[in-house]
């Protein structure tokens, strides 16, 4: 089991071309400005390919870590410690059998959706309800990680 580099680049720019339409003024980004209080001043303040560039390296950190999530032939490896030659032959038997089992994009997609559901979307809630963010602001950022997140998982699971 290796990690498929290309994979993970590609999924990792997926948060960056979705919030592009999420975002947008036409779809959900007039709405999220008003929910976040974010106005054109506090746009102009920020640099803007600094922020494309680390939320990129940050995706990709991401990309590269929902493979655990989707792939539970990493538990498998984790099982030996992270180094398959110091398996027992088992485990060279065990991969043999089941090394591309529910190694497809719906797989990967399904989990990458609890992932959103069960994780982001109450971590993003949690933050939001101390920062006395409406649910409005919630639900656009908790659908967007969970939608950007099931597409990441499809890509990383399905890509073989």
């Amino acid at each position: 089991m290796e990690f498929n580099f290309l994979a993970i680049l590609v999924a990792a720019i997926v948060p960056i071309i979705l919030g592009f339409f999420w975002y947008n003024p036409k779809t959900f980004g007039i709405l999220w400005a008003r929910e976040a209080e974010m106005t054109e001043e506090k746009m102009k303040r920020g640099n803007v390919p600094v922020t494309f560039i680390v939320s990129l390296m940050l995706s990709f950190i991401l990309a590269f870590f929902v493979q655990m999530l989707t792939i539970h032939q990493f538990g498998a490896i984790g099982m030996v410690g992270g180094d398959p030659s110091i398996a027992e032959p088992s485990y060279e038997a065990f991969m043999a059998d089941y090394g591309n089992a529910f190694r497809t994009y719906k797989h990967g997609a399904l989990h990458g959706a609890m992932a959103g559901i069960f994780m982001f979307v109450p971590v993003i809630a949690i933050n939001a309800l101390f920062e006395r963010k409406s649910w409005k602001y919630i639900l656009i950022n908790g659908l967007f990680w969970t939608v950007a997140i099931t597409i990441m998982g499809a890509i990383v699971c399905g890509w073989v």
